[in-house]
């Protein structure tokens, strides 16, 4: 229990010594630029402290469940035995490792959908546009666009492929959306592949690609373990845009049906 307790210590003069830059910006921005008090400086300070301790406890959270569980999913998944296969004597081919890209598109999902940052951009953005794009149609749209980048993402690292045929070819597909989708959308739909890659998604996909990585035969983590997350930063825009796209050619086929 000390040990636990200096350790905790340790980890909050740390989180101090990292949020202390952010503190000293606003603080100093609002004494000598502004040059007028805190409003209520009591109220920040404690919520300064808050914010510490909870970046304490999810990092501890972090080291002690998702990295680990990431990891051993990934290889629990990639198993030969779980696979029913004997790679020794029998080539392996990317379709067997099907069940390893269900499990990504779906933690993708999930993930995406707790994502704090994104339900607060979703919420913001049903209120400033008066409903006309609900939270949830959002967050569902990025949520598959995760899912769907997550899926490509673990295939590649399957295959070994090259990452950068991928994104290249995926923001060829984006600037084509960005010409033909609506312009109060295009924003939007850039800042959504920024959201998606916060605190609950982020931990999970990067243990993810290691434990592949470092599962899989013939794949080395530092070449192959990283990328995911570009992947799940980029679908997510292609999602949304095509998201408004369809809602945008259903508008127009409604207005068109009824004179």
């Amino acid at each position: 229990m000390i040990e636990w307790s200096i350790h905790l210590l340790m980890e909050l003069l740390q989180t101090c010594r990292d949020i202390l830059p952010i503190a000293i910006t606003i603080i100093g921005f609002q004494l000598l630029v502004i040059r007028r008090p805190l409003a209520h400086p009591k109220r920040t300070l404690i919520g300064f402290f808050y914010v510490l301790l909870g970046i304490v406890v999810f990092l501890e959270g972090l080291d002690m469940a998702l990295f680990p569980l990431g990891s051993l999913m990934a290889s629990q998944l990639t198993a030969p035995e779980f696979l029913g296969i004997n790679p020794v004597n029998q080539p392996v081919s990317w379709f067997t490792y099907s069940w390893v890209y269900v499990f990504a598109a779906s933690i993708g999902f999930a993930t995406a959908l707790a994502e704090p940052a994104l339900l607060a951009v979703a919420i913001k953005v049903e209120q400033i546009s008066g409903g006309t794009i609900p939270a949830w149609g959002l967050r569902i749209s990025v949520a598959i666009g995760v899912a769907l980048g997550l899926a490509l993402g673990t295939f590649r690292i399957v295959t070994g492929l090259d990452l950068s045929f991928f994104i290249i070819a995926g923001y060829v597909i984006v600037t084509i959306q960005t010409y033909f989708a609506p312009k109060m959308i295009i924003g939007l739909a850039y800042d959504s592949g920024g959201v998606t890659t916060s605190m609950v998604t982020v931990p999970l996909v990067t243990a993810l690609g290691l434990g592949l990585a470092e599962a899989i035969p013939g794949r080395n983590p530092l070449l192959d373990g990283f990328g995911l997350i570009a992947f799940a930063s980029l679908f997510p825009i292609i999602a949304v845009l095509g998201y408004a796209q369809i809602a945008q050619w259903l508008s127009r086929n409604k207005t068109s049906s009824n004179p």
